[in-house]
């Protein structure tokens, strides 16, 4: 393997690897905090046993979160160095915004949650809780206003060979950003609704104590999943529409639609190698003009296909990189427009297929458990333990579709914008050798595997132990009273 292609591999295993921690912090702190809010102002001592409890491996997830999410913009340096001096001037504001929410911010009130409980008032205490779980989501707003940037370029002019920001507000207004985040932030709480539906219906399963606390754990986590995927078919239809007008290509291998259509058919699903790009052994199921409709609201629209786009590329932005020794073996050859079209076909439909198994398996948790049931077949616990990790991998497949379906790209073109500002992947890598970057690999992954075993024990521990586990004992009271001991297991 040369520089890039290691270069990609390990931005995309680090990067798959924190994400897995980003969307359950994101949706779980959010719900966390509900379940405060409830005990508060309802002082049920079942609301506080879910804080305590969930509230735990929030904050497992998180520190791991935290860990590995370090990592992710140092390898802008590492190995991105060419592109860091590229985008720098605008690439730096978002971050360093993101950077004080998540440093500042979420440390501050979560090192208060965490050490306020007998030490704040009740109200402030929960103030803290809200502040911290809002604050993911604003850092995770920066992150995507980022990363929508890169794959459609606003609010700059072209100066002295890169981009200069002349609009933050641009940059942090861009549509691709506010497509995405409402996307990105339904898929978080798709990931935490059923990680709630998959722990708490094991143990309602188990017929173990605290049946109240998992009943309604388990039935908040279904509704919340369900609301999820509806807002996720949603965003996601915004999100695909945009994509005709400013990634066509990314459109059209998401479909491995290779001659234009019009009006265009969506792909149910194929038989052969979507690989070629001539498609002549390939047999699709499609649903007629569906494919239209998603990408402009009608059923008439063309949509162009691959052989067509790459003739297009090749106009406008050349057919052979330039000769530069600085793109190793890509110096001087043919520019392949087409992205991994198995990766993009299939990992759009994996994405669309996991997030709907999710919903599937929370409805029919919510229907097991109706009118105070307790499931009882013996398949129930692997079924939702199993739904656990659906929308995880619906997330990780979503992001591999949006990333490498930009791609021979860094930096997209956007078609209405400055001239100029755009970056070809292959010349955004550092000028580092095949030795360092095995290294650095090989030691990430290592130490990224080692904090999984990590993550998963501290997980499993605390999941088994149940509520038991996360609450101190209760203090002694002088009235035996239902509720006049409810805030001596915290304050």
């Amino acid at each position: 393997m040369e520089v890039l292609e290691l270069a990609r591999w390990q931005f995309g295993i680090t990067t798959v690897y924190h994400f897995l921690m980003v969307p359950l912090t994101i949706g779980l702190s959010i719900l966390v905090a509900a379940m405060q809010t409830r005990w508060v102002r309802t002082g049920e001592l079942r609301h506080l046993k879910m804080t305590k409890f969930w509230g735990k491996l929030l904050l497992v997830n998180f520190a791991m979160g935290v860990v590995t999410g370090i990592v992710q913009e140092f390898q802008f340096g590492m190995n991105w160095s060419a592109y860091s001096r590229f985008v720098g001037d605008v690439f730096g504001a978002p971050l360093a915004m993101e950077g004080l929410v998540a440093f500042f911010v979420e440390s501050t009130f979560l090192g208060l949650w965490i050490f306020g409980w007998d030490r704040l008032p009740k109200k402030v205490h929960l103030a803290c809780a809200w502040a911290f779980s809002l604050a993911t989501m604003a850092s995770a707003y920066f992150i995507l206003a980022a990363n929508s940037w890169m794959q459609h370029p606003v609010g700059v002019t072209f100066e002295n060979g890169k981009p200069t920001m002349n609009s933050i507000w641009a940059v942090l207004t861009n549509n691709t950003a506010l497509a995405a985040i409402p996307h990105t932030l339904a898929g978080a709480f798709s990931v935490a609704a059923a990680f709630l539906v998959g722990v708490a219906g094991w143990h309602l399963w188990r017929r173990g104590d605290h049946e109240d606390v998992w009943r309604s754990s388990l039935r908040l986590g279904g509704w919340v999943g369900v609301a999820a995927f509806a807002v996720l078919a949603i965003t996601g239809d915004a999100q695909g529409k945009l994509m005709f007008e400013q990634q066509p290509m990314k459109m059209a291998s998401a479909e491995a639609l290779c001659h234009t259509e019009k009006p265009a058919s969506f792909s149910i699903i194929a038989i052969g190698d979507v690989a070629g790009a001539n498609c002549e052994d390939v047999k699709t199921f499609n649903v007629p003009a569906l494919l239209s409709f998603l990408a402009h609201n009608d059923f008439t629209t063309e949509v162009k296909g691959v052989e067509n786009l790459v003739a297009e590329y090749q106009a406008k932005y050349g057919t052979n990189y330039p000769d530069d020794p600085a793109l190793g073996s890509l110096a001087g050859r043919p520019i392949d427009y087409v992205p991994n079209l198995p990766v993009t076909y299939w990992g759009f439909r994996t994405m669309i297929g996991f997030g709907a198994v999710s919903a599937g398996i929370g409805l029919l948790a919510l229907w097991l458990t109706r009118r105070d049931r307790i499931p009882g077949r013996r398949w129930f616990p692997w079924l939702v333990l199993g739904g656990i990790a659906t929308p995880f991998l619906g997330n990780s497949a979503g992001w591999i579709f949006t990333e490498m379906g930009r791609q021979p790209f860094v930096v997209v073109p956007n078609p209405t914008g400055v001239d100029g500002v755009w970056m070809f992947t292959a010349q955004a890598v550092s000028h580092v050798t095949t030795g360092e970057v095995w290294t650095s690999l090989i030691a990430l992954t290592s130490v990224y595997a080692a904090l999984g075993v990590v993550e998963l024990y501290l997980m499993r521990k605390y999941i088994r132990g149940g509520v038991d586990a996360v609450m101190p004992p209760q203090k002694p009271t002088d009235s035996d009273k239902p509720g006049e001991d409810t805030l001596a297991f915290a304050y």
